[in-house]
């Protein structure tokens, strides 16, 4: 089986409530969190050696999503570019639902079965571009999401 580089995990999300800015055809260039954990209790019974382990519900991280940015306001096809979307996304943290899908890439071509689909996920966090006068590294911007659910594709 052929190992999977980082570049071939690419996102992308569409808004649960059609107001909410529309990224069609736009994907995340880096996608991180997502972990799944569950807590547990462990109790001794009566001084045993070892404990019985008791589980809860998993949980499932924020879901972290970066792209370069670019400050076109409008695209060449007429959609409203990233810095409109971004500056309308401002007022909407804590408030917009974004379906996620986090794809695997194989030359280019997605390879069916691998989504992560996470429905109806919480946008809680927006990090717009940092400046440094000294770089010339490309400027980026994130999206943090909480998380519900997860659903295989």
């Amino acid at each position: 089986m052929a190992k999977v580089s980082q570049r071939q995990v690419l996102a992308d999300i569409a808004p649960v409530n059609s107001t909410h800015p529309k990224w069609e055809g736009f994907r995340f260039a880096q996608v991180s969190g997502g972990e799944i954990t569950a807590s547990v209790e462990k109790i001794y019974e009566g001084g045993a050696k070892f404990p019985t382990v008791l589980c809860a519900p998993f949980e499932i991280g924020d879901i972290t999503l970066t792209a370069h940015y670019d400050d076109d306001r409008i695209q060449s096809d007429g959609a409203s570019g990233l810095a409109n979307k971004i500056a309308r996304l401002r007022s909407l943290v804590g408030q917009a639902y974004y379906n996620i899908n986090v794809k695997t890439y194989n030359c280019d071509i997605e390879v069916i079965g691998t989504d992560r689909v996470y429905p109806s996920a919480l946008l809680v966090g927006l990090t717009e571009p940092e400046g440094d006068s000294s770089s010339g590294a490309p400027a980026t911007f994130s999206m943090t999401f909480a998380i519900q659910n997860v659903n295989a594709s």
